[in-house]
Parts: structure tokens; sequence; C-alpha cells
């Protein structure tokens, strides 16, 4: 197991500044992830990570040793791009070797180490195919056999399962948690998908245009956002947002309950909300509409469950609730949170 840590890394394009002084430190063992919108600079920090790109400045420590000068071979970092990467003209067996057979592991260890790393993935019958003749999910475990066989000391994933389908996306989350929970080996995760951050890591570090904004356990990202911007990116719906002079008010769409659902709780924030329409999801509704009074007709969504809905007119105005402790405050300049942050 290693720390990764990243001290002051910057990295610009021309004029373009795609990271802005990163600072992060990983913890042994752990599994993070990394996750911003499209052109935020985590793939660029993976690459630097990684060795592909030279930083303008700063540097990049695994286990107290500065590798910023190091060629990406003697990093002992295995990455796995999004691409898969595979040789199309070698078996998958091949496929896996290829780094053993790089460093000059003997044939007799690298068949041994191939057979291990395809019974992680249970790839087994696969190995004598080409990778013309592989699913993307089974391309996918290939590419991680690769990564695994190398025995590294840091795994980097640059979204490695985006473009696999729902289903098969679901199952290989679920096999990378366990192959981390098996290796132990500190792992870095890059992605845009918030659901896929926060349902694997450990701990979730969030980009917005080059710049670290919060890192976390998720449940703190979720109900402790530093800033609106990760207030608005974390969480599925995003938290209302509300401005009211120089102040955002902010609560997440489940906190919020119709008054006629909660006639007799204490404690609360009391909203006027004209309902505009209701989303069914199964389990769950949402309630579409918009804030009477000081919030300047701000769109509001609420997350209710079936016993709930039933009190929700579509078309009407109505009173609804939010527990005090529930709210959020953040300055409107600045975006940051203007309440204590819990320790």
């Amino acid at each position: 197991m290693a720390v990764l840590e990243v001290r002051g890394l910057a990295k610009h394009f021309g004029d373009f500044k795609a990271l802005k002084g990163i600072d992060l430190t990983t913890r042994e063992g752990e599994f993070l992830t990394i996750v911003g919108p499209s052109g935020c600079g985590k793939t660029t920090l993976m690459r630097v990570i990684a060795g592909l790109e030279t930083p303008s400045a700063g540097d990049v420590l695994l286990d107290g040793r500065i590798i910023t000068p190091l060629p990406p071979r003697a990093r002992n970092i295995a990455m796995v791009f999004q691409s898969y990467a595979l040789y199309p003209h070698m078996s998958v067996a091949d496929n896996i070797a290829f780094p053993l057979e790089a460093r000059g592991v003997a044939k007799a260890e690298r068949e041994r180490l191939v057979r291990w790393a395809a019974g992680l993935f249970h790839i087994e019958a696969l190995l004598h195919r080409r990778p013309a003749r592989l699913s993307g999910g089974e391309k996918q475990k290939v590419a991680l056999a690769r990564a695994v066989v190398r025995n590294p000391s840091l795994f980097i994933f640059d979204e490695p399962l985006s473009s696999l389908d729902a289903q098969v996306r679901a199952v290989a989350r679920a096999e990378l948690r366990q192959l981390h929970n098996r290796t132990g080996v500190t792992t870095v995760y890059v992605t845009h998908d918030q659901i896929e951050a926060v349902g694997l890591g450990d701990r979730v570090a969030v980009m917005q245009a080059g710049m670290l904004r919060q890192i976390g356990a998720p449940q703190a990202l979720y109900l402790e956002p530093a800033n609106t911007f990760v207030a608005g990116f974390i969480g599925t719906p995003p938290m209302n947002l509300l401005a009211r002079g120089d102040t955002i008010i902010g609560f997440r769409p489940e906190d919020a309950l119709p008054r006629a659902a909660a006639p007799h709780l204490e404690g609360v924030a009391t909203f006027q909300i004209h309902i505009t329409r209701s989303e069914f999801l199964g389990s769950e509704w949402l309630a579409y509409g918009t804030i009477k009074g000081a919030f300047e007709n701000a769109a509001v969504l609420c997350k209710l469950r079936q016993e709930t809905i039933d009190k929700v007119k579509v078309g009407e105005v109505q009173d609804f609730v939010v527990p005090v402790s529930r709210l959020r405050f953040f300055d409107k300049a600045t975006g940051l949170r203007t309440a204590p942050m819990p320790v």
C-alpha cells in the first residue's frame, strides 16, 4: 500500500491553465474518487501523476519520494483508461502478460501471474481469444487484469467504465470495489459520474476549473457541502439553492415536506411553493415548482415518498416545511458556506 501526495501541482497549455495548484494526499490503501464536470482537469491530473504529462509547477510524491522526474515505467503505477488500449493482434493472455514481459519476468512466472489475474476477474475461458471477439465488459476486465498483474504501488483509473452500458457498468463497479478490498492497493479513480464517485470512494475529491473544491467522505460532501458548486454537483437531484439578498439558502429535495403531511412537525422553516408538475419514479415522486415570496419565483424540486404525494396538488400554492437543521447557508458573492461546518 502506498500514499500518493500532490503538492502545488499546476499544468498550463499555453495560456490555458488546466491545473491551478492542486494539493492532495491520499490515505494508505484508500479508494479515492475524483469527480467533476468535463474539462475540469481531472484527466490531466491523472496523466501528470502517471508521468504522461510534465507539470508546469509542483511535485508528485509516492510514499514520500518525489517521482516527478521519473518516466512512467519507473513509477510502478498501473493506469487503466476508458479506451482499454488492448493490442488487437495479441491474445487475452498475451495482453495481460505484456507488462511482465517488458520487465523481463521469467515465462513460468508470467504464466502463473496471468492465471492468477484472470481468476480474479473470472476470465480464464477468454485467455486464448483476441480482443475483437470480446464484449465491452470483457475487454474492460482484461484491461483490469493487465493492471493488477503488475502488482503496482498505485492504481489509477481514468473513467474506465464510461463506455459500458448501465447494467454491465453496475456489475463492473461492484467488481472494482471487491478488487480493491482484496488487494488493498491505494486507488485513485476519475469519473464525471457523481453517483459512481460517491458509490465507490472512501473519500471523494470534487474538482472544478482546475481547482480542488472539496474532499471528504461521500456523506460529508452530501450533507455538508463547502460551497454552492459541490452542493449543486453532488446529489441526484441536486440541492435546491435559493438566493435571498446576499445569502443563498440550500436544502436537499428529500428534506421538504408538504405541511399537510407533517402538521405537527416543529423546528421548521416554511416555504410557499407553486407546484407545476409531478413525476413518478417508482418508489418516489418528484414535485417541481417555484417558490413564492422573497425568492423571486426560484425553481425548486422536492422528492416525496408514495404516501406523501397525495398531499400535493399540482397547480396550487402550498406550504412546504424544511427542518431548520437541514438548511445550509452560502455567501452569494463567493459561493462559500457561511454557517459553521461540523468538525
